[in-house]
Parts: C-alpha cells; sequence; structure tokens
C-alpha cells in the first residue's frame, strides 16, 4: 500500500508501521533503528561484495610489488591497511545512503516519529559495523592461504578499534549529508577532497617514514596513522600497550567528534 502526503498538510507524527509496537527509549530506539538500517544490506549481501572489489583490486596489484620485511611477510605489514581503508571508504560513503532518504522523503518521515534524533544517529552509524565485519572477514579469507599469519586475539581487539572509528566517520558523513541537502555536488567534493589525503597520510599503501618532515609531522596527526600502526602490532599478534592504546585513543576521538557533529546536524535538521 503506497501512503500519499497532500501538498499543505502538516507531516504526520505516526511512527512508521515497522517501528509501532515497539519497545521505546533512546537503546530501543536505537536498536530499531539499527535493524531497519541492516535489511537492505540482509536482503542484498552481494552489496557487501560489490564494495570488496576496490580493496582486493589494491591486494592483487600492490602485493606483488611488496619489499621483503625481516619480520615476515610483507602481508602482514599490508593487509591491516588494507582492513582500515576499506573502513574509511565505506564509513564515509554513509551520508550518502542518508541524502536518498532525504530526496524520497523518508527521512523527514521518520524525524516526525517518536524515535528521538540520538537514536536515529547512532542506529545508523552503528549498522555500519555490521558489513565492516563482513568486509573484514572477507580479506582474512583471501590473504590466509598467501603467507598471511592469522591471530585471532589480535584481529578481534583490532575490528573493535575499526568498529569505534567507523561509528566516528560515519556520524561525520551523516553530518555532512545534511549540511549538503539539496546539494549532492557539494557531499562529493568534500568526501573526496578529505578521503584521499586522510588515507595517504596514514601511511596505508606506503610507509611515510622516509618522507619530508612536513609529511610526517601531517601524518603524526592524522588519528588514522595511530589506529593503523595499532592494527598492524595486532593483525601480528603482538599487544604493545602505547601503541594499542594510542590506537584506541584516536578511535575514541574520532567517535567523539563525529557522534557531538553528528548529533547537532541531526538535532537541527527539518
Amino acid at each position: 500500500m503506497t501512503t500519499t502526503i497532500e501538498i499543505g498538510t502538516a507531516p504526520s507524527t505516526t511512527a512508521p508501521p515497522a517501528l509501532q509496537g515497539r519497545p521505546t527509549g533512546f537503546w530501543a530506539d536505537t536498536w530499531n533503528v539499527m535493524v531497519r538500517e541492516l535489511r537492505p544490506v540482509l536482503r542484498e549481501p552481494a552489496s557487501v561484495l560489490f564494495a570488496m572489489v576496490q580493496p582486493l583490486v589494491f591486494l592483487g596489484l600492490f602485493s606483488p610489488l611488496l619489499p621483503d620485511v625481516g619480520s615476515g611477510s610483507a602481508l602482514q605489514w599490508f593487509v591491516p591497511g588494507i582492513v582500515a581503508m576499506t573502513v574509511l571508504m565505506g564509513a564515509s560513503f554513509t551520508g550518502a545512503n542518508l541524502m536518498q532518504e532525504m530526496v524520497t522523503g523518508s527521512h523527514e518521515w521518520l524525524l516526525v516519529s517518536p524515535l528521538s534524533r540520538s537514536s536515529l544517529l547512532v542506529g545508523r552509524a552503528l549498522k555500519e559495523v555490521v558489513p565492516m565485519l563482513m568486509q573484514t572477514a572477507i580479506i582474512l579469507a583471501v590473504v590466509t592461504p598467501f603467507s598471511f599469519e592469522l591471530h585471532l586475539d589480535g584481529v578481534l581487539v583490532g575490528v573493535t578499534m575499526m568498529a569505534l572509528f567507523s561509528v566516528g566517520v560515519g556520524s561525520l558523513s551523516f553530518a555532512l549529508a545534511l549540511v549538503s541537502k539539496d546539494q549532492d555536488w557539494l557531499f562529493w567534493t568534500v568526501q573526496q577532497t578529505l578521503i584521499f589525503p586522510v588515507l595517504l597520510l596514514a601511511g596505508m599503501l606506503l610507509p611515510v617514514d622516509g618522507a619530508p618532515r612536513w609529511l610526517r609531522v601531517a601524518s603524526e596527526v592524522n588519528p588514522l596513522t595511530h589506529v593503523v600502526e595499532a592494527q598492524r602490532s595486532l593483525f601480528a599478534g603482538e599487544f604493545p600497550a602505547g601503541e594499542v592504546a594510542g590506537g584506541f585513543a584516536a578511535a575514541a576521538a574520532v567517535a567523539a567528534l563525529g557522534l557531538a557533529v553528528g548529533l547537532r546536524a541531526m538535532r537541527r535538521s527539518s
């Protein structure tokens, strides 16, 4: 059944049918929003595989060019960077889904529902964790037969850190989508302008140890640099307290910033 809204009438304050009769409260609302956002992913899991084309191409083309490392396989150094790149790219694109919802009107429908605006943002941001876990599992399944040593305990700690980071990046992406309402070009211009410097300065694909001083300084202030360094240690089965703490601190800082900016933008959304 199709619902129509006449021009000039006030939007209904009734919750969408899928959300009626559910428990209320921030966490219940957040769960309902997350489940709603996950349904398209679960109905079309091929979308997750499609998003894996780019990281798998990077693995296939860059891996043969990697120099030998004395501490083990070069994949041990390269794969954590690819995982971080996949998370960064995926989370930064999430605002595009919100822009599509604003075009169709479903976002406005949710805004006038009993759901809190905080839960709308947090639920959408947490949804990004599930595709991230699926994509990480695919990458590890592909590289493990090729001289990559799988340390499950380190991987579990690493993906927890990346989940925290993805929530922050996803929230920032949603905030950018809200600011760019009816201006798709603004969203894509800002997203593309920021994403590649952040990616390259983190040393995901190439080390920055021998770079000019200004480039190394820029890399140090990049939160993703510390996350990637921690990922490399964790994926190698090592748990250096300083690096792991630094990685979690950087991921938490991005999450806090993203949620603060995203919640402010969501509360001002109309």
